[in-house]
């Protein structure tokens, strides 16, 4: 099996799992883009030291493709097409036969174009095959013992732009900037949406108070990554708000 690998909570469980059943017959591929924080790259390849994970780091100059950087709202469903095509690829170069990743049930309830595309391109997905929830997969990685059973949840940066709105190299880093700083600021669960120069920023609804009691240091070192206005977003973190437009 050759998984494909984040470092997130389901990549990784699926890729432990994978590692002790297959042992040298399992492969974790991690895609590597623009759209990937340098951090998330760095974590995931601890995460597969750390756990004895045999992981193949691939670049995709996904942003190159011109109808995927219009971002339209099936965004999601081009690039998990181009994923899909580099990951069997790399299986076909390897001589396996099954690709697998981590998505769950909780995927099914939300707008997600890419789980689509990847189940057309004949991607297995194990959790769902095995009713497996977000929360059940979290809750067997810590049964389980792993470490990561909490690690908050990612998504792409492009995530942060509104549909319509051009992906562009200048924005993503500008995001993955204000995120990184609020990641350093002691928040764990981040999001930075980006209107042109605004930025609406999404934490847990437990930190926003903290969040306000350092707005100072926050405008500051934001307007220095090159936003002029800084907004917080008073519902806070919740997966998937840019798509709550689409309703």
């Amino acid at each position: 099996m050759l998984v494909a690998f984040s470092g997130g909570v389901d990549s990784a469980l699926l890729g432990a799992v994978a590692r002790d059943i297959l042992m040298d017959k399992s492969r974790c591929v991690f895609i590597d883009s623009p759209l990937v924080p340098r951090s998330a790259r760095t974590e995931a390849e601890q995460v597969a030291c750390d756990h004895n994970l045999s992981l193949e780091v691939i670049p995709a100059p996904l942003i190159r493709n011109r109808e995927f950087r219009k971002n339209p709202v099936d965004r999601c469903y081009s690039c998990k097409k181009m994923m899909a095509g580099i990951l069997k690829q790399r299986a076909c170069e390897l001589g396996i036969a099954c690709v697998a990743d981590g998505s769950n049930v909780s995927d099914e309830g939300e707008y997600r174009p890419g789980l689509k595309a990847m189940t057309e391109e004949g991607i297995f997905h194990p959790f769902i095959e095995a009713g497996m929830t977000k929360q059940d997969i979290r809750s067997t990685a810590r049964e389980s013992g792993y470490e990561f059973w909490d690690k908050p949840s990612a998504a792409c940066l492009a995530s942060r732009i509104p549909y319509g709105d051009e992906i562009t190299k200048k924005k993503l880093a500008m995001i993955e900037a204000a995120e990184d700083f609020l990641h350093t600021s002691g928040f764990r669960q981040v999001r930075v949406r980006m209107y042109g120069t605004i930025a609406r920023i999404e934490v847990i609804k437990e930190e926003i108070q903290t969040l306000l009691s350092i707005q100072e240091d926050v405008v500051r070192g934001l307007k220095a990554i090159g936003f002029s206005y800084i907004t917080i977003d008073l519902e806070g973190y919740r997966s998937g708000s840019m798509d709550e437009i689409l309703r």
